[in-house]
Parts: C-alpha cells; sequence; structure tokens
C-alpha cells in the first residue's frame, strides 16, 4: 500500500506500490532505441520506477490528476491550488454543499476526434461506483448520491453528504463512453490502449520496458513543444542512475546518495537536481494476523523503539522529516504533540510489563512465543530496502527479532496478512483521503486498503466523523482524534516523509520559466516529477522558451492535506 494504497488500489496497485520487472544490467541502452538526452530536441525520455497494471481512468488511473493521455474535470496548479480542465470553470455550489455543477468546456475532443460531452463524466462516475468495476477506491467517491448530464455541457453533481473536499475528487480522468462504455470495463482492450482527452496520445506499451506517447496535436490546451515523450520503466535504483549518466534518460527519480552524483563536478552541468516536497511516507505494516506484530505491546513499542531522525539523516540525507502518522509534521491536519520520540528504554519497559522477557539469545519471549516476524521490502528499491535493515536494527535492540526479505508485490501480496511489509503511501489535499482506505476497518484485507487490517472503533467513527461534515471544526477535531489514537493504538509504525528527487537533464524549460515541482503524493511515476507539466515543456532557445532556469534543488510548492504499498 504505498498507502500506494490508494496515492493504490488492486487494479492501479503497480502504479501505486508494485513493481514492474527490473530491466537488467545489460539494458543499459536506451528502451526500444529511444536516445534519451542525445535523442531530437522535440522528444523526451524518462525513467520511472513503476508501471501501471491498467491505463484506465476506470480502475483508477489518473484519479489523482497528471495522467497525460487523459484530464479531468479540474487539474492541480503548481501551487495545488484547482483550476478549470474539461470543465470551463470552478464549479457552482449549493447552499447546502450538497449539489455541485460543472459547465463544460467547448470544442473538446477525444484524441480519436470524438466530442467529448457530458455523457462521458457521467459514465465514468457512474461506472467507477458499480460495484462490479474492480476500483478498490471506490469508496473515494462515497459521498456521491447522483450524477446526470443536463445537455451535452451541464454536469451535476448530488452528495449524500456535505463531504468538503468533493472539487478535489473531481481531478479523476474521464474516459470516453463510446469505447469504454462497449467492452469489459475490467478486462477490455481500454485498460491497455486508452483514448482520451489529454495532451498525450499512447502509441506503445512494452510491460516492462517502457511506454510511449506523442503529442496531441489537437490538445485543447495547445499541441504539446515535446512532440515525443518515453517513460521508461527501470525498477532498479543503480540501473536507473547509470542509464541517466549515460545519456539513455533526459530524467529520473533518484534516491538522495545517487541523486548526489549529479550535483558536482562535470555532472553539474549538465543536469539539474529538482526536489519535491511530498505527503509520501515509508511505513511498516504490524499485520493483525500475525501474532507478535499483532500485540499492542509489540507495536508500541517499536513506536518508541524506532529511531526516526536517523534515518531521516542516515539514509535520506536529510531530504525528508520523521513521520509520525500519515499527515507530515508541517502540514497544517497535524496533530500537535503526536511526536514520538527515540526510547529505547520506554520500548524496553513497555515490553517488560507485559511480559516479554529476553531470552537467552536476546529475543523476547512471551508464552513460548519468540519475538519475532519476517518483514518485506520491494526488490530494487534502496530507499525501501535502507529503511527495513534499520527498522530491524532497532527492533533488535529492543529484543524483537525481524528477517528482512526482498520480493516483488506479486511474492508480498499474499503475504500482507501475517508478515509486516514496508510499504509506502500519502495524498496530499485532505486527510481523508489517504486515512480512510489506510486505517478503515472494513477495507481490511482488501487488496492494498488497510494492509495490517488494522481495527480501532475509535478510529473508524472519527473517519466517518471526519468524511461526512464540512464542518472546519468538526474535521479538524475528527483528523486529531485519529492520529492522538494511533499514538495509543498504533497498526503501522510510520518512519519518515520522503521528498523526491529529480535529476533532468538541463536542457528543458517552460514558457514561464524554469521546470517545477508539485506537493507531490506517495506516486512518483508517469504524472509527479518536473514532468508534472511537460506539455508545457520547450527546449532551450525554442521560440518562445523563457530564458530563465530553475535553480539546482528548486523545491516544491507549499505544503497543501492518504493510501499504501
Amino acid at each position: 500500500m504505498d498507502t500506494m494504497a490508494a496515492r493504490i488500489a488492486r487494479p492501479l496497485r503497480a502504479a501505486i506500490f508494485a513493481g514492474a520487472v527490473a530491466l537488467t544490467a545489460a539494458a543499459c541502452s536506451a528502451p526500444g532505441g529511444t536516445t534519451g538526452a542525445g535523442g531530437p530536441k522535440d522528444s523526451a525520455v524518462v525513467g520511472v520506477a513503476f508501471e501501471p497494471d491498467s491505463l484506465s481512468p476506470l480502475l483508477g488511473y489518473g484519479k489523482d490528476g497528471n495522467s497525460k493521455i487523459f484530464d479531468g474535470l479540474l487539474a492541480f496548479d503548481a501551487d495545488m491550488k484547482l483550476k478549470p480542465a474539461l470543465a470551463a470553470a470552478l464549479p457552482t455550489v449549493s447552499a447546502d454543499r450538497l449539489t455541485y455543477t460543472y459547465k463544460l468546456r467547448k470544442g473538446v475532443t477525444f484524441s480519436d476526434g470524438r466530442p467529448f460531452t457530458a455523457a462521458d463524466v457521467v459514465f465514468t462516475y457512474r461506472t467507477i461506483l458499480d460495484p462490479k468495476t474492480n476500483n478498490a477506491s471506490r469508496t473515494e467517491l462515497d459521498a456521491v448520491k447522483d450524477v446526470r448530464a443536463v445537455g451535452d455541457d451541464t454536469v451535476v453533481f448530488t452528495l449524500a453528504y456535505p463531504y468538503a473536499p468533493f472539487a478535489e475528487r473531481t481531478v479523476l480522468a474521464i474516459a470516453p463512453a463510446h469505447i469504454a462504455g462497449k467492452q469489459d470495463v475490467n478486462t477490455g482492450p481500454f485498460t491497455t490502449r486508452p483514448i482520451g482527452t489529454g495532451p498525450y496520445v499512447l502509441t506503445g506499451w512494452s510491460k516492462g520496458e517502457k511506454l510511449t506517447f506523442t503529442a496531441n496535436p489537437h490538445y485543447w490546451g495547445g499541441a504539446p513543444a515535446v512532440k515525443k515523450l518515453t517513460m521508461a520503466v527501470v525498477k532498479d535504483d543503480d540501473v536507473r542512475a547509470t542509464r541517466l549518466r549515460a545519456g539513455d534518460l533526459d530524467a529520473a527519480v533518484l534516491p538522495p546518495n545517487l541523486a548526489a552524483g549529479f550535483a558536482d563536478g562535470a555532472a553539474k552541468k549538465t543536469y539539474k537536481t529538482y526536489r519535491a516536497t511530498t505527503y509520501d511516507y515509508r511505513q511498516v505494516t504490524l499485520p493483525s494476523h500475525n501474532k507478535v506484530a499483532g500485540d499492542p505491546a509489540i507495536r508500541r513499542a517499536l513506536d518508541l523503539a524506532v529511531d526516526r531522525q536517523a534515518m531521516v539523516d542516515r539514509i535520506l540525507e536529510g531530504a525528508g522529516k520523521p513521520a509520525y502518522g500519515p499527515v507530515p509534521t508541517d502540514s497544517p491536519w497535524f496533530a500537535k504533540g503526536t511526536e514520538r520520540r527515540h526510547d529505547l528504554a520506554g520500548a524496553r519497559k513497555i515490553l517488560d510489563e507485559a511480559g516479554w522477557k529476553p531470552g537467552p539469545d536476546g529475543v523476547r519471549v512471551k508464552n513460548g512465543v519468540r519475538a519475532a516476524f519476517p518483514l518485506w521490502y520491494l526488490s530494487g528499491d534502496k530507499l525501501r530496502q535502507d529503511h527495513a535493515l534499520a527498522y530491524a536494527s532497532d527492533a533488535k535492540k529492543a529484543g524483537i527479532a525481524l528477517t528482512t526479505q526482498a520480493g516483488t508485490w506479486e511474492v508480498i501480496e499474499p503475504r500482507m496478512r501475517t508478515d509486516a511489509v514496508l510499504a509506502g503511501g500519502g495524498s496530499p489535499g485532505d486527510p481523508d483521503f489517504d486515512q480512510y482506505l489506510m486505517l478503515k476497518s472494513s477495507l481490511a484485507g482488501d487488496g492494498f486498503n488497510n494492509m495490517a487490517q488494522y481495527s480501532d472503533p475509535v478510529v473508524d467513527r472519527a473517519l466517518e466523523d471526519g468524511r461526512r461534515t464540512d464542518d472546519p471544526a468538526k474535521r479538524r477535531a475528527a483528523y486529531d482524534t485519529i492520529q492522538r489514537q494511533l499514538a495509543k493504538n498504533p497498526g503501522y509504525t510510520f518512519l519518515t516523509h520522503v521528498d523526491h528527487l529529480y535529476v533532468v537533464s538541463d536542457r528543458w524549460e517552460t514558457g514561464a520559466g524554469g521546470l517545477t515541482t508539485q506537493v507531490e503524493p506517495h506516486d512518483h511515476g508517469l504524472g509527479s516529477g518536473p514532468w508534472w507539466n511537460i506539455e508545457d515543456w520547450k527546449p532551450k532557445g525554442a521560440p518562445g522558451a523563457a530564458k530563465t532556469t530553475a535553480p539546482a534543488g528548486a523545491a516544491g510548492t507549499k505544503d497543501s492535506g492518504g493510501t499504501a504499498q
């Protein structure tokens, strides 16, 4: 759940949590003959770690915006503020906050030339809400009671309760009814050969290797200057860095230690590094069905035994901050006072009082059961590996033995019910976005939702309270309650919030200046990174391109208020 459960759902798990098939070291040449930084001036090759299982919005793709193939009714700008996209303006909202009316942009067509209308919006939302559709994020639209078209240019949503962040949910990508509506929503060809209204058109998808796109010349926002875009799927961090340095890639997401290698010497003249503020966290799931990891004393002890600041300093090299829950400490939604200090003595005291006594090998034992369980992490992901090893080391000092093991999501997923997982997640915008899917007891075991199968009646009530009112004071009280209850009864050990680092060949800019990043979700793939607005990129020196460039280390925008893998 790189609580990427929701930023993960079963059909979208690869995009959020699942890893793609690793490219071997021999694959240091560009995918499919693409040439990266040495290629045509109007093409770009970007290295990402994951690929989605599906490209259908009906199954979860593009639900948080920036899908490139599709558009939503609304979109987020650089400051994470809502702006019109397929809608001509922000919605009109009724006084009781139960009706949202969207007027649609005129003259928009899908990339096959067919017109976009209100019927496509209604089809998309109704299909996602249909229980027969395999979209594990369906509960994100739980507030929608009805959606209907008024002519071709107006859509009206009626809510069952005043859901405060509803407008932010309408960045969800819109699918064409005339294509997707004529085939099986879960298995039809639209899932891998989509048609949308977005700035790019998918031209090829070699699973585990690359996705290729061409600019949509009829895009309503203007034809992109980057005419060919390739997303090279390179699971292994080291291989991604090697291919970037070799010129096979124009840009890549990298962990801090590898990104640092592009900030010195000759590389500094060729590449720029961009640091994005995120809601992306790393956590350890403590499954309720494991007799050790599910013990409240073990969970509370691990929450104190972990040295979060050391992880930030040594693993992230300062590119992040300690995490005490899904909400970052600098968010206005963070519950002050829920920070947990590193307290190894306190952890040992909790275990002693609960009857977990040190055995001859130092591992604690209670009623003949050793305080030991497996901890899985995604193979090829250096950040997860380093977090897992550091967590196991801290746990060992308290007398808890964790066996760290690497695997693909295909290997890990069947074991999630009883084995711990080094997971991740996080979604900016609103605290409901991540917390509901990760903590709601009714979603336990639902794919990557609630991976630890956490159950707490206080948290369940507060999740519903926060979701079903638009009163700011009541919502703040609800999410404050959740964070404080998680400190008392943790089902996950939250470790760090991770800033994303991107290295980009210094040959691109936008009409407004240098490249930028947004406040990002857990996902750092097709839609996130400096290429969040690649449709606005221009080669340096091209007509209409700006003359200024972003400084190395340019940060993401200010904080905005997510589920995991």
